[in-house]
């Protein structure tokens, strides 16, 4: 009997937790599959909405993964520069199949240097950080390049999910999930993507975030320059 796919998500401070909590309901479903919540301790994590998280399992106890992944949300801007999930990310990725992300996810794991030279997708506001990391950017829903997995914004993790069920297992597992879950998106407005909302939704929200940019830009530039200080990780 094949041992359990072993597929391990991150939380921390300010995760957002569409993020994390798409791609845990399509994981949870996978015939056989553990899913750890990972966390450096025991203990609630907020989110960035009213939800708070618990970890099932610690960075000390957490058991060699067969998929890694790192949700998004404001707190990578803190994550990018933390020694620890870095370093975890890092030996975890040593024996992994696939190195993942959701969303702004992909800027902790590019901070690891675990992306340089591939290509990754990220939330349409954190593209252009992607190639600080050595990172080629792709604003795509979902990015597959080699064992690199990475999900665009927020509501594609559950894309993403899908999409590696797909790869890890088969098609139709895949589709037999989209159909538990009735994942039949019809948005009832065209402005999810900046391609194609109205001109006065994308200026409100570029103002809007123009001060988090900032803190993530200073942020980001910390991390690169740490990355490009040590041999990069495999």
């Amino acid at each position: 009997m094949s041992a359990p796919l072993q597929i391990g998500l991150m939380i921390f401070p300010k995760v957002t937790q569409l993020d994390l909590t798409g791609p845990v309901q399509v994981f949870s479903s996978v015939p056989g599959a553990q899913v750890h919540l990972i966390w450096k301790r025991i203990e609630p994590v907020p989110s960035d909405s009213v939800l708070t998280l618990t970890p099932t399992t610690t960075f000390a106890d957490c058991p060699q993964l067969d998929v890694i992944c790192v949700p998004g949300g404001v707190g990578t801007d803190d994550m990018v520069n933390d020694a620890e999930m870095l370093a975890f990310l890092r030996k975890q990725a040593e024996a992994a199949r696939y190195i993942t992300s959701v969303c702004t996810g992909s800027l902790v794991l590019g901070a690891a240097g675990l992306l340089k030279g591939y290509r990754a997708a990220t939330h349409w506001t954190a593209v252009d950080f992607l190639s600080e990391f050595g990172a080629i950017p792709a604003k795509t829903r979902v990015c597959v390049d080699r064992n690199r997995i990475t999900g665009g914004g927020v509501t594609a993790g559950i894309d993403f999910a899908l999409t590696l069920v797909s790869i890890m297992v088969d098609r139709k597992t895949a589709e037999a999930i989209q159909l538990r879950l009735e994942y039949n998106p019809a948005p009832p407005f065209n402005s999810g993507s900046p391609d194609t909302a109205p001109a006065e939704i994308l200026a409100l929200m570029k103002e809007r975030i123009a001060p988090a940019q900032a803190r993530r830009s200073e942020a980001i530039h910390r991390a690169a320059a740490r990355l490009n200080d040590i041999a990069p990780a495999g």
